[in-house]
């Protein structure tokens, strides 16, 4: 035991005599030899003692007094020279390594090639030697090659991932949204988001993964990736309120489709079934599934790759419209990916119908359709009707929206419908500006009442059958909107004794109308309101965009690619720096150890 306590009280503290004697000083607890730069992380006089007489006590014993003195001083600045250097050397290398990060994630979320990062270098490169040339030096030690990129993005979709599995972890309730989509090798993609809350009602919504699906990609194949996912992300299946799809078969079929498989999973937990909500807009344009509408479109495409495909068609069609002096430009490409994309393409392409008429002529190319009365009816009908669907789906976008903003635009979108299949029987235009304008051209033909009006109520019907599951959950989702609106004796008695405290409270009556819904939600205490807050959580959970899933697949990385480009969390670079923090120590001089 006392042997114990003489190491204890001899290794405890650097001693000043040791640097006159040994010639060690003591530098981030570490005694370290002023000419050699061993260090001992011990401070033991026996181990500097040794290293001294055994090292340089040859060269050193002599020097005594004041001299020794100025030698010893000499060596300490050469040390915190040396330190210093090494200190501002290893500040460039992690800011170096923090600015190839930084640039990796710009790259990553504006969806620009990974070999752009060396075009990046060469134009700050450019930039710093004008303005700043005698930093210049700095910005070429940021390493932004192609390599690089695609290692810093893997790193940091690895790291969000993580994170994501830490979170997920917390979560009370969660949901799903998924879409099947093909990459540029016409390889099957499955993408799956989870939206979910926690106890705080900090709502994470994230991509969860995109699994690859070799072969066909029944319900059976899609479903296999949603259970990988969950066993991933270790979810539990109880905590699962709804899952959003895109409404293909192998999604929603009654038997097969995968909703239909994750119900007979959680049946299989004695579980309930999770909502199931299908996107209203998709690649497929509704109102394109009348037959003689579909045409339209397929002669508007048509014409439009004909001016746009070919290099020199497409100069000589903007030369063309520039002698004209119309107020655009070009005509608009159209894109089977993006159905935004249509509405675009058939305005520009109705307002520049006469010039798109003379230029494929003066090509030799017969299209009588651009002619004829009627076909120019249902071109400017459905002009008008998916810049209806546009507007709508616009406000369908976003993260973080909750579902009963999005029921509500849904519920608003059914009305317009409705008072347009009145007005329209009438031939009654006023929000249809591109079938009314032609209307008072007084065309030769009448207009395609019964096409029009089949096109319409189609997509009544397409509404009610898409969103027939959220009518079935309006209560809970209007309970969830405004608690203090809702009859207390029409919810469900679980309710009833929590709303009754609630709807008579002044002062949450006041929170609730100067906060978020979640923010309020997460400050009623859960032993007065648990049925409610829980109530909530699960409703929060629900996406209240049907576009989340919307991606574009273009790349081999796609994985760490888009979870970059979608997520709201951010890379942990520091955590990052700090694992490489051994490869940058190589590139500086540090002490040795003995």
């Amino acid at each position: 035991m006392s042997k114990k306590r003489k190491i204890d009280s001899e290794c405890g503290v650097f001693q000043e005599k040791w640097t006159s004697d040994y010639f060690f000083t003591e530098y981030k607890e570490r005694a370290v030899c002023l000419h050699c730069q061993n260090s001992a992380s011990v401070f033991k006089e026996y181990n500097l003692r040794r290293h001294y007489e055994t090292q340089h006590k040859d060269k050193y014993d002599s020097l005594v007094g004041q001299v020794r003195k100025d030698k010893i001083l000499r060596l300490k600045h050469g040390l915190t020279t040396q330190q210093n250097t090494s200190v501002k050397q290893k500040q460039l290398n992690i800011s170096s390594l923090r600015a190839s990060y930084q640039v990796a994630k710009l790259i990553a979320r504006t969806g620009r090639a990974f070999t752009e990062g060396e075009f990046v270098k060469e134009c700050f490169l450019s930039v710093a030697k004008e303005m700043c040339p005698e930093k210049a030096h700095l910005f070429s030690t940021v390493s932004l090659s192609g390599p690089t990129i695609t290692r810093r993005i893997e790193e940091m979709g690895e790291n969000l991932n993580l994170q994501l599995q830490n979170s997920s972890k917390k979560l009370c309730y969660f949901s799903l949204a998924l879409d099947e989509s093909n990459d540029v090798r016409d390889s099957a993609q499955l993408l799956i988001f989870i939206r979910g809350t926690n106890d705080s009602f900090e709502v994470t919504e994230e991509l969860a993964a995109l699994k690859s699906i070799k072969g066909t990609t029944t319900g059976e194949d899609i479903y296999e990736k949603v259970c990988q996912t969950m066993n991933d992300l270790e979810l539990d299946w109880g905590k699962l309120f709804s899952v959003t799809t895109d409404g293909a078969p192998s999604m929603v079929g009654s038997m097969k489709g995968v909703v239909a498989r994750i119900n007979k999973e959680m049946e299989k937990c004695s579980h309930s079934h999770p909502i199931a909500i299908h996107r209203i807009i998709h690649q497929q344009a509704l109102c394109c599934k009348s037959l003689k509408l579909d045409s339209v479109m397929k002669i508007v495409v048509s014409c439009v790759n004909f001016i746009r495909a070919h290099a020199l068609n497409h100069r000589q069609f903007q030369e063309f419209l520039s002698e004209l002096n119309v107020a655009y430009e070009d005509i608009l490409y159209h894109t089977e990916v993006r159905w935004l994309s249509r509405g675009r393409v058939l305005k520009r392409f109705y307002d520049l119908l006469p010039q798109v008429y003379d230029f494929v002529l003066s090509k030799n190319k017969e299209v009588p359709e651009l002619k004829d009365a009627e076909w120019k009816w249902h071109l400017a009908f459905l002009t008008d009707v998916t810049e209806l669907l546009n507007n709508f789906n616009v406000q369908l976008q976003g993260k973080g929206k909750l579902i009963c903003d999005m029921y509500s635009h849904v519920k608003a979108f059914q009305v317009k419908l409705d008072l347009l299949i009145n007005q329209v029987k009438e031939e009654n235009f006023c929000h249809l500006p591109t079938t009314q304008n032609l209307s008072a051209e007084k065309p030769a033909v009448a207009f395609p009442n019964k096409t029009c009006m089949d096109v319409l109520e189609m997509l009544q019907k397409e509404f009610q059958i898409r969103f027939k599951e959220l009518r079935l959950h309006e209560q809970d989702i209007q309970l969830f909107r405004n608690p203090f609106s809702v009859d207390i004796e029409t919810v469900d008695p679980i309710y009833q004794m929590e709303l009754a405290e609630l709807q008579t409270c002044d002062s949450l009556k006041d929170a609730f109308k100067s906060s978020s819904l979640t923010n309020f939600y997460a400050s009623l205490p859960s032993e007065t309101y648990h049925n409610l807050r829980n109530h909530a959580l699960k409703i929060a959970t629900i996406f209240g965009s049907t576009y989340v899933c919307e991606s574009r697949l273009t790349d081999e990385h796609l994985h760490h690619l888009l979870r970059l480009a979608v997520t709201n969390m951010e890379p942990n670079i520091d955590h990052l720096i700090s694992q490489k923090q051994a490869h940058i120590c190589k590139m500086i001089h540090e002490p040795n150890t003995p």
